[in-house]
């Protein structure tokens, strides 16, 4: 009989199981002949040749995710120079209209009857519970709409989200968009261009962001950001109206630590340096904050892609780590179960040739 129907009733937890029924029945001794094994030795090696096969994908897939990390990270490092020239720019337009009331087309308030959700999931699978978390997230946040009687449309950003929103024909959609690789500039202006549109034509009054936050290689939290109507001076809100001032930031950085991938997070305060006195503008300093606007809501979005690419490939490196952790395991049980089985078959062979001995000496 084949080995490939032997499932996961060979991993360490169930054999930790049996070894502790088979000592509380036995009064403490353990025996391995009460593990009923129903296959040769020739499917035991195959069996574990193909165990060791997986581990070694397993570890592959793994330090493929951790070097996709690093290029992510070094993207994020590299947009930092233009994200904080757009913030220190942003800031000082403010404090030169700071006494002006202002009305520009994505600060503007509307009452609320319809919002367009942008939700951000990855392009594969194998990474846990990454995208069924962004997903349900989603769901939930479509569900307070719905109670509170507000319409909405999804706009799906991933493979993974795309296929979950097309087989769900009953939740509106207004676009599928898909990435490749490392989210760039010119995917997140895809974005911004159609959220900016229907928000200025007035079919939304307000766009929500879900995604992942990243905090480490094990953790993401699914979040929901409100990226329209954008407040003047740039600060990032979420749904509940909790704004952070856009010149606190944070940098990731996976670096190794006793032999250990790790991610450190920074916390980073932009220093803002005022214009100088003899600076003059050309145009209204309202109109000037009307064209940086859309730029910042590009670096925000490019941000929040770069954010969910990070954790998903955390979470495949996670994914990853504990099936190579199970694939080790289940070959070493397997192992465990093939040696005991030729050691079996071995001893019942010498015992055949010494009766036979015996036998023919009588």
């Amino acid at each position: 009989m084949s080995c490939s129907h032997l499932s996961t009733a060979w991993s360490s937890s169930a054999l930790a199981s049996s070894s502790t029924r088979r000592r509380a029945s036995t009064g403490g001794s353990s025996s391995s002949s009460s593990l009923v094994v129903r296959c040769s030795l020739r499917d035991l090696r195959n069996r574990i040749d193909s165990v060791r096969n997986t581990q070694k994908i397993t570890e592959a897939m793994k330090l493929v995710a951790a070097a996709k990390v690093r290029r992510a990270q070094e993207a994020v490092v590299s947009s930092r120079p233009f994200s904080e020239a757009l913030v220190e720019v942003l800031y000082n337009m403010n404090q030169e209209i700071q006494t002006e009331d202002i009305d520009l087309p994505l600060t503007r308030q509307r009452p609320v009857k319809r919002v367009a959700i942008v939700v951000l999931t990855g392009e594969r699978g194998l990474c846990g519970a990454f995208n069924n978390n962004v997903l349900k997230k989603a769901e939930a946040r479509m569900e307070d709409l719905r109670q509170l009687g507000v319409d909405y449309k999804v706009i799906s950003v991933g493979k993974k989200g795309n296929a979950y929103f097309q087989r769900r024909e009953y939740i509106p959609t207004e676009r599928f968009l898909e990435l490749a690789g490392i989210p760039t500039v010119k995917d997140s202006q895809a974005i911004c261009d159609l959220i900016y549109s229907l928000f200025v034509a007035e079919e939304v009054d307000k766009v929500e962001l879900v995604y992942s936050k990243f905090v480490n290689l094990v953790r993401s939290d699914p979040i929901i950001q409100t990226l329209l109507p954008m407040s003047p001076k740039g600060e990032i809100c979420d749904v509940n109206g909790i704004c952070v001032d856009a010149s606190e930031d944070e940098l990731f950085k996976l670096t190794t630590k006793e032999g250990k991938l790790t991610v450190e997070r920074e916390k980073i305060k932009i220093e803002m340096q005022p214009f100088s006195p003899v600076v003059q503008f050309e145009q209204d300093p309202v109109q000037i904050l009307d064209a940086l606007l859309p730029l910042y809501l590009n670096s925000q979005i490019l941000r929040a892609l770069q954010e969910s690419l990070a954790s998903e490939l955390a979470a495949r490196m996670s994914a990853m780590s504990s099936a190579t952790d199970n694939a080790i395991d289940l070959r070493k049980n397997l192992s465990m179960v093939y040696n005991r089985r030729r050691q079996a078959k071995i001893t019942g062979e010498i015992l055949e040739i010494v009766a036979g001995a015996d036998a023919l000496s009588g």
